[in-house]
């Protein structure tokens, strides 16, 4: 990968992490960022030594968003998005392996979308999320009107959308916008437990988990029903799932390789 500024990235112990690095300006996204991202994320989805990701910030915020100090008069918003931030989202949920958000800080606009985008989120108590598109004259982009409508529900995600309001912690939380959130004091500690559990986990029923959730989501129950036979079959045939069995019949907890 070339010399890269605008984030950090590590691979350790099966567990690739991307942090966002422009903390003086809240992690918000530059052009070159949005590269960067994009190269990270394809690096670690083609490296069979990482088994999961996770996307943090550095500083006080995991993303405020578009950088609007690039934004000129006149320039293609449409461009911007199919170029930069579109890539971003498919690289994360076609990633065959988990990919988790640890929201640290402030997440608005495209900052939010990135992380309702992961597929594990946690959220630091004091951290708040901001759909602030609508706040200078904007749309939710990113996949927000994709991801909220799912998590919250039509009338909600038009709240959140079309105000522009603050969300707590907790009210993420309730919402089922979260998975879960800790006190600073514990924030580091229960991040790193869950990318370890993650990384040592059955990487490929991951990824087929992946698959089916998004792929019943625009279905019938029956053709759910007939995915859910030839992903099990799938499946069936890793040699994690033979390796669980196998752990079974000898009383002893499995060795997940992620194959």
């Amino acid at each position: 990968m070339p010399e890269i500024e605008t984030i950090k990235i590590e691979v350790e112990n099966g567990i690739g992490r991307l942090t966002l690095n422009r903390p003086d300006s809240l992690n918000a996204f530059n052009e070159e960022m949005t590269g960067e991202i994009q190269s990270a994320l394809k690096s670690f989805s083609n490296d069979e030594n990482v088994r999961c990701v996770g996307i943090t910030g550095s500083g006080r915020a995991f993303s405020a968003g578009q950088d609007l100090k690039e934004i000129a008069p006149g320039r293609s918003f449409s461009d911007f998005l199919k170029r930069r931030y579109n890539p971003i989202i498919k690289l994360i949920t076609s990633m065959e392996k988990p990919v988790v958000a640890l929201v640290n800080g402030v997440a608005a606009g495209a900052g939010m979308s990135l992380a309702l985008a992961c597929d594990f989120k946690i959220m630091n108590s004091n951290a708040k999320f901001i759909q602030a598109f609508v706040k200078i004259g904007l749309v939710p982009d990113s996949g927000s009107t994709y991801f909220l409508p799912r998590l919250v529900g039509y009338t909600k995600a038009f709240e959140l959308a079309a105000l522009g309001n603050e969300i707590s912690a907790e009210e993420a939380l309730s919402l089922g916008i979260v998975n879960r959130v800790y006190t600073d004091d514990k924030f580091l500690d229960e991040s790193e437990k869950t990318l370890a559990l993650f990384s040592k986990g059955p990487t490929k029923a991951y990824s087929l988990i992946k698959r089916m959730l998004n792929y019943s989501s625009n279905t019938s129950l029956e053709q759910s029903l007939e995915y859910e036979a030839y992903m099990q079959e799938i499946a069936g045939r890793t040699e994690d799932a033979q390796e669980a069995v196998k752990a079974f019949v000898e009383k002893r907890p499995p060795v997940f390789k992620g194959r």
